[in-house]
């Protein structure tokens, strides 16, 4: 990886970003007034939206701004001159590439989709401004390019050569301390406290955190600082990771499946439990699993077609606990390879997930178009705003839409996302007022320029360098560097600045007005919509008889459920809180399961577990899904009788762990499987 950073550094990053920031931002300054470009202060804003303080994220950032810049400066040379003597096309032209890149933008949540979001607004901001002097678009456009990618250039080489702080590190820490969380989980759930509701709540934590982890590993690909093999290794323990909550989630299941007596029915199976939930809990120092590996295949009962449910329970528990003990093994193994740059020797990986195993993310293109259409209404209304009163400054009101609107997205509600920009966007026309007609009047040189703005931007870039106070620290420097307007010679006038100030609060307003209307959302509603997106992948994985990566199906799933947990954490009182993700997640898994058994199963065995799956598939397209129906777990238990009789024991193995999975999974309160009452109506079932 890289060498420890001095504690010093550690405990002060806030303020060495921000002092970084604050040179690259001067720098960018200094030299856009030298290369006497029209708008310097546009460099220096930049360097405030691009800096981030990893230097990997600031780099992958920053070569995205770069070709997402040109792409709106190209569209805008090709829009505006064609269209310029028809304003109201011209309106609707910029507006609709707007929407669509960003609605490309909101399909790609990687560090890519922040180019198309840019080659959107982009657009907007030197095409809205250029109407007055359509003739001087492509100067217009290489100035504004040039300014922008002078603050990107300054903001990357300055986080890359000053005290670089690498992804890796953040990463490792963020790693381990999930892998450290995930051991605790892993103890309360091996001790019988799985159904908790803190326990419960500690699975929903832990996946929105992994999705976090994917995010900010993404960067890691631009950190020259990692090793080549690190994001490997990054990848194949994210798939652990991915398949360790729904697997915990399983195994706490199967344990409450069994009953409070286990312990004296069946201690030999009880100590082992605890035995693997002490060396979980050993955490780094522990010792290989291979003496536990070797009393749980000899505890494991052989199934027939008269066992009972409860040989099924401890069948498919000890078959869990065995996944369990390699993914754990596993994440050790990896997560000291990321941590020391190199795999410990002779270490092996013991779970093996399909070839081509690739996490998938959720996407939503209903949602992604919803969106973009928002943000074209809102600038279309700013413009027709525009074009009626004939306000000359009136141009900044759709620029504002268009920026609004993009960054806020995301959010369920952006007006709320949008007023609180344009709340910290009149603090910034304080401060510059302050500036303008105050402080800039009496400064007579370039040093005296940098030692009064130094405070402000200073306390700007520690804002932004801490996640609570991330949102307040960028709106306020990008809004101040912008509205101040630096240029070579002190030109303020007060009446332009109050017309640019009253045309950024419209722009937010409108905005804010029509997402309001034609947009928000709450968070209840992004939940059903996420539950039913859910439901319509399990329906499509049974249709397709579980035919698709099984690790990549896991990683879609548990992204929607990172998406899901803050949105439940924040309506604790809600009906949906009871929603179990993580069951429906382990449905769709043992779906996928299922298709390891089918090319070996018996015809008759075959033709009942597709008609269980084709039973479930419609269950889960049904609009109301308060309840499964009887006729379902009919199904499964004739499907899992016959699935018993089976005489290959990997097959009945593969069959028995996919069945079991989806009964506890779809019906935990039914009682417990008879083969013997299955017997009498399997001929109703079949």
């Amino acid at each position: 990886m890289t060498a420890a950073r001095p504690p010093f550094l550690v405990r002060h990053a806030d303020i060495i970003f921000s002092l970084k920031t604050f040179f690259a931002a001067v720098m960018a300054l200094l030299i856009a007034l030298a290369m006497d470009l029209p708008r310097p202060y546009w460099a220096l804003a930049t360097v405030y939206i691009a800096s981030q303080p990893l230097a990997g994220a600031t780099r992958s950032k920053a070569f995205f701004r770069v070709t997402g810049t040109l792409i709106g400066a190209c569209a805008t040379v090709v829009l505006v001159p064609n269209l310029v003597n028809a304003p109201e096309l011209l309106s609707l032209g910029l507006a609709l590439w707007v929407g669509l890149c960003l609605y490309v933008s909101l399909l790609d949540r990687t560090p890519r989709s922040y180019m198309f979001m840019l080659a959107g607004y982009t657009a907007a901001l030197i095409g809205f401004p250029a109407v007055s002097e359509p003739a001087a678009i492509f100067d217009l456009a290489v100035a504004r390019s040039e300014e922008i990618i002078l603050g990107i250039v300054c903001a990357s080489v300055v986080s890359t050569v000053v005290l670089p702080r690498s992804v890796g590190p953040a990463v490792s820490a963020r790693v381990d301390s999930w892998l450290a969380s995930a051991r605790r989980l892993s103890g309360q759930v091996l001790a019988g406290n799985g159904a908790d509701p803190g326990t419960r709540a500690q699975r929903l934590r832990l996946a929105a955190d992994a999705v976090e982890i994917d995010t900010l590993s993404d960067h890691m690909v631009y950190d020259h600082s990692v090793s080549r093999d690190t994001p490997r290794w990054l990848r194949a323990l994210r798939l652990r990771m991915l398949m360790l909550l729904p697997l915990l989630s399983s195994i706490a299941d199967r344990i409450e499946a069994l009953g409070d007596d286990v312990r004296t029915t069946q201690p030999r199976l009880t100590a082992l439990v605890d035995d693997v939930a002490r060396w979980i809990e050993g955490g780094m120092e522990r010792e290989p699993a291979d003496a536990l590996r070797a009393a749980i295949s000899a505890q494991l009962p052989t199934m027939h077609g008269g066992s009972s449910w409860d040989e099924i329970m401890t069948a498919s528990l000890l078959m869990r606990l065995r996944d369990l003990l390699d993914i754990s093994q596993d994440c050790r193994v990896l997560s000291q390879a990321i941590a020391e740059g190199g795999r410990p020797p002779g270490a092996k990986l013991l779970f093996h997930p399909e070839a081509g195993a690739a996490p998938m993310r959720h996407i939503d293109h209903g949602m992604a178009l919803w969106s973009a259409g928002g943000a074209t209404l809102a600038i279309v209304l700013c413009c027709a705003f525009w074009i009626m009163t004939g306000w000359v400054d009136g141009s900044s009101a759709p620029m504002m839409a268009a920026v609004g609107c993009s960054f806020f997205a995301t959010m369920d509600d952006p007006a709320v996302g949008l007023r609180d920009f344009g709340k910290w966007g009149v603090v910034s026309m304080v401060v510059v007022a302050l500036y303008l007609f105050a402080i800039l009047p009496g400064i007579s040189n370039i040093e005296m320029l940098i030692a009064v703005l130094a405070p402000t931007f200073l306390l700007f870039g520690v804002l932004i360098a801490r996640p609570p106070t991330f949102f307040i620290g960028m709106a306020l420097a990008a809004n101040t560097a912008s509205l101040m307007a630096i240029q070579a010679t002190y030109s303020a006038d007060f009446a332009f600045f109050a017309n640019a100030g009253i045309a950024f609060f419209v722009g937010v307003e409108i905005s804010a007005l029509t997402i309001l209307l034609a947009r928000s959302v709450g968070a209840e509603w992004s939940v059903r919509r996420l539950m039913r997106k859910g439901w319509t992948a399990l329906a499509w994985a049974a249709e397709s008889r579980g035919n698709r990566n099984r690790a990549a199906f896991a990683g879609m799933m548990l992204n929607r459920i990172g998406l899901l947990a803050p949105r439940l954490a924040a309506m604790p009182n809600s009906e949906l809180g009871k929603f179990d993700s993580l069951g429906e997640l382990r449905v769709g898994l043992n779906i996928v399961d299922l298709r390891r058994a089918r090319h070996n199963l018996t015809p008759a065995t075959l033709e009942a577990i597709d008609a269980m799956l084709d039973e479930l598939a419609a269950d889960f397209r049904r609009r109301d899904r308060s309840e499964m129906l009887p006729a379902l777990l009919q199904r499964i238990d004739y499907a899992l009788a016959k699935a018993m009789t089976e005489s290959d024991d990997a097959v009945r193995g593969d069959a028995l762990i996919g069945l079991v999975g989806i009964r506890r999974g779809l019906f935990p309160d039914a009682p417990p499987y008879r083969p013997d009452i299955v017997q009498q109506t399997g001929s109703a079932a079949a």
